[in-house]
């Protein structure tokens, strides 16, 4: 800058002009940058005036701002100057818009083009996309990159079918208001009333060549390259190399889930099933034998149902009925559970007689029967009843530890296998019950305790009775007529690959309808959230994967 001298001796500062290069995209990926005469002094705003007067183009600019591609950041303070910024005559800039098309592939397979927010955080940019696609609780899901697909050379010219939904408008509401059962937005033309038709009901089993392809994670640590996936939820997407027409998957990230209304939440219900269901078909959390059958049982009904009718407009007067019975009931409940508030007061116990087994090498010892009392986190064992006033033989301290289910209904076996921590490793202990009562209870306690909770805890009572619903859908129905074959159950599309390896489809069928017939009566919403409690119910449900190293001096040795 310099100085120029006014009269009777006061001088005024000029700053001096400089050129800044600027790409519009507008304009086109072959025009020349514009260059635009400004001063450090000159707000952003300023600049982006410049800008529009010099391209000469008559349209709405309000969407559009600067990006700055040498430190990867929006310039979004349209009233902060240059020099405040940093920007000097060296700076890239391009002026871009901040909404762009977004291939988005969701849990049930289908692929949507929209419009996004590339300058807001990644959260609020999953805001965005959740308010459009009428997904409340949006907090529970999170945008990652999806996984490379090794291409053959006859899927060359093979082209995923896109659901263009870039001129469906963005509300401020989270909750949308409902015509014909779907949000008005969706409600405007055919094409995109059959979209959100696609996205509330649950589509058909792809052909087993199809889920060939699909990635499985092989390993533990393939699970670990998931979470490296994941975008981050404070910076943008640009900030994090996404650009225009990219492609991103949108999932449930925080498996914590908020209450499931059918009447507003039928695409989260939906999009929900089938994140779960993938995950058990491709093996990302595993099961049990007797576990599979069910749930590939609830997805033959599933299956069955959507395909006969929609999740939005079927029985919605007696969903209202059935929601609004429930939340009477929960009333009425909570009322009369008021006057108890003394009797609850007291920890409860546990106390009965359990066969308990402690695997170990080179021994031919099974289970023997133990006094066992349960209290507060911890399971102490006595030889008898008579000695519960002692010192017990041992007491196990079930916090941190890991619960798992052996169980086979058919067989009347009810184990629990519990991995306790200790300084020398992992104890492996067996506990078997006599009958499901006692399983549930005992069961129930196991997995609260695991997780620091006691049985005073108001989640035990809703555990036994989760506990009891799954064992009696597994529960083979004798007094119901039992199919043994149906030509339309496609068992590659139900059952995760590795019992195909193991069974052959026709013991494969059998088994599948023997689990159908205890969840034949259940409606289609029942049915999806009965399959979404087994899944939480499952042991691994919830656990993530992380990728540790250690870096270990020359002297040190890792023990």
């Amino acid at each position: 800058f310099c100085l120029n001298k006014l009269s009777k001796g006061v001088y005024y500062t000029l700053m001096a002009a400089w050129d800044l290069t600027v790409t519009v995209e507008d304009l086109g990926p072959d025009a020349p940058p514009i260059q635009i005469s400004v001063t450090s002094e000159l707000h952003i705003g300023g600049v982006i005036l410049k800008l529009v007067e010099k391209t000469n183009l008559k349209k709405d600019w309000s969407d559009h701002a600067l990006w700055w591609e040498q430190k990867q950041q929006w310039l979004l303070r349209t009233g902060w100057t240059l020099d405040k910024c940093g920007v000097h005559a060296d700076a890239r800039l391009v002026f871009t818009p901040q909404h762009k098309p977004l291939r988005l592939g969701l849990p049930n397979g289908v692929t949507l083009k929209m419009r996004a927010c590339f300058s807001s955080s990644a959260f609020r940019t999953v805001m965005g996309i959740c308010r459009v696609l009428n997904l409340r609780h949006p907090e529970e899901l999170s945008l990652l990159r999806p996984v490379e697909e090794k291409k053959k050379k006859k899927d060359k010219d093979s082209s995923e079918e896109l659901y263009d939904l870039t001129d469906v408008p963005l509300t401020a509401g989270s909750v949308q208001a409902l015509y014909d059962g779907m949000p008005a937005h969706f409600a405007d033309s055919p094409k995109t009333e059959a979209v959100y038709k696609m996205l509330s009901v649950s589509l058909p089993s792809p052909a087993p060549e199809a889920i060939a392809k699909l990635y499985r994670p092989a390993s533990v640590v393939d699970k670990t390259h998931i979470h490296t996936r994941w975008l981050n939820s404070s910076r943008s997407l640009m900030q994090q190399g996404i650009r225009e027409n990219d492609k991103l998957w949108l999932r449930f990230k925080y498996y914590t889930f908020h209450d499931m209304d059918p009447k507003y939440d039928a695409v989260r219900l939906t999009q929900l099933y089938e994140q779960a269901r993938w995950a058990i078909l491709l093996e990302d959390i595993d099961c049990t034998e007797e576990e599979m059958m069910l749930f590939g049982a609830l997805q033959y009904h599933i299956g069955k149902l959507s395909l006969s009718q929609d999740m939005v407009s079927s029985c919605q007067g007696m969903d209202d009925l059935e929601s609004a019975l429930k939340s009477l009931e929960v009333k009425m409940v909570g009322d009369s559970n008021s006057t108890d508030t003394l009797e609850n007061m007291t920890a409860p116990e546990l106390n009965d007689y359990l066969k308990i087994f402690r695997p170990k090498r080179l021994t031919l010892k099974g289970y023997k029967q133990y006094w066992c009392k349960f209290q507060d986190t911890s399971i102490s064992y006595y030889k008898s009843s008579e000695d519960r006033y002692g010192e017990p033989i041992q007491q196990l301290n079930l916090k941190g530890c890991e619960v798992a289910p052996d169980v086979s209904v058919a067989g009347q076996k009810f184990c629990i296998r519990l991995l306790i921590p200790a300084p020398e490793g992992m104890n492996e202990i067996y506990l078997r019950c006599e009958n499901e009562k006692q399983y549930s209870q005992w069961m129930a306690a196991c997995k609260l305790a695991s997780k620091g909770l006691m049985l005073l805890d108001s989640s035990y009572q809703n555990e036994v009775k989760n506990i009891q619903t799954f064992l009696a859908m597994q529960r083979s129905n004798s007094a119901g007529p039992a199919a043994q074959t149906d030509e339309s159950i496609n068992t590659h599309s139900l059952v995760s690959p590795r019992y195909h390896k193991k069974y052959k489809p026709k013991q494969l069928t059998p088994r599948i309808l023997e689990a159908y017939q205890n969840v034949a009566q259940l409606s289609l919403t029942s049915a999806i959230l009965k399959f979404l409690q087994i899944w939480q119910a499952l042991p691994d449900f919830g656990i993530s994967y992380f990728m540790v190293r250690w870096r270990l001096n020359s002297t040190e040795t890792l023990t």
